[in-house]
């Protein structure tokens, strides 16, 4: 009897502990975005958010839930996907309608006018909609047509999570043009880095496809370079950089 419920106990603790993991996994990615929105809201102002973090997330979870079809990874990993792309999507709304506000004299541009020089920097928010549903009707009839290919689908899974692991990199980049990291949130790269390394222990352990557990290294890597960046340059100061109020990165915040 006691044996029982023994394992009765330790059978509710490992189902707990499944559950957590997996909500930890679907909305750990959004929280970093709470306190952006927040603040983007309180202040009425949008400079120190770069809406090309939205543009790459956007991308990578588009692709990874057209890879599901494609190859069905963890359901955690798929519900993760969807509700990144309506956060980014909240965000972009509000970062528009902020910036039109701010700037009632900006010329007005849209998705329609297909000028190259000015994408990702439209005006309305419905711009962007458009953007994004073009973009998710011509990669999803793709990939419909390339779902019998193995090499497309494993090549669309890879290109999905390489994307999201590349978000670090202008940031990456930017601290080392500035010799500084003034201006860069780095509670919000020691979050970044536990909740990358978290994925990536996930990914390992659900054994989720190589992809994701290659490219989730390849993100932890780039956010432990950027923590570095910090001890070196305050260590080390090099010269004087002009005073930057917010970090402007992909994925700075």
């Amino acid at each position: 009897m006691e044996g029982e419920s023994m394992e009765f106990l330790v059978a509710t603790l490992h189902r707990l502990v499944s559950w957590g993991a997996s909500a930890a996994m679907i909305f750990g990615g959004i929280v970093p975005y709470i306190p952006q929105y927040r603040d983007i809201r309180r202040t009425q102002n949008a400079e120190g958010f770069s809406t090309y973090v939205c543009l790459m997330l956007l991308v990578a979870n588009i692709l990874r839930i057209l890879f599901w079809f494609g190859r069905h990874f963890e359901s955690p990993l798929l519900w993760q996907s969807i509700i990144m792309i309506v956060t980014m999507l909240l965000m972009l709304k509000l970062c528009t309608e902020v910036r039109v506000l701010n700037d009632l004299n900006m010329k007005r541009r849209s998705f329609t006018d297909f000028d190259m020089n000015f994408f990702w920097q439209w005006s309305r928010f419905t711009d962007y909609l458009q953007c994004v549903l073009a973009f998710t009707g011509v990669t999803g009839y793709i990939t419909y047509l390339s779902l019998d290919s193995s090499l497309y689908v494993e090549a669309l899974g890879f290109l999905a999570v390489f994307t999201e692991a590349m978000l670090g990199i202008p940031q990456l980049y930017r601290n080392y043009q500035n010799n500084s990291t003034e201006g860069m949130s780095i509670k919000m790269v020691l979050m970044w880095t536990s909740g990358d390394t978290f994925k990536t222990a996930y990914f390992v352990l659900n054994q989720a496809p190589f992809q994701f557990t290659i490219c989730g290294l390849l993100q932890v890597f780039v956010d432990i370079t950027i923590l570095l960046q910090v001890y070196l340059y305050s260590v080390y100061p090099q010269k004087p950089v002009p005073h930057v109020a917010h970090a402007t990165g992909a994925k700075a915040l």
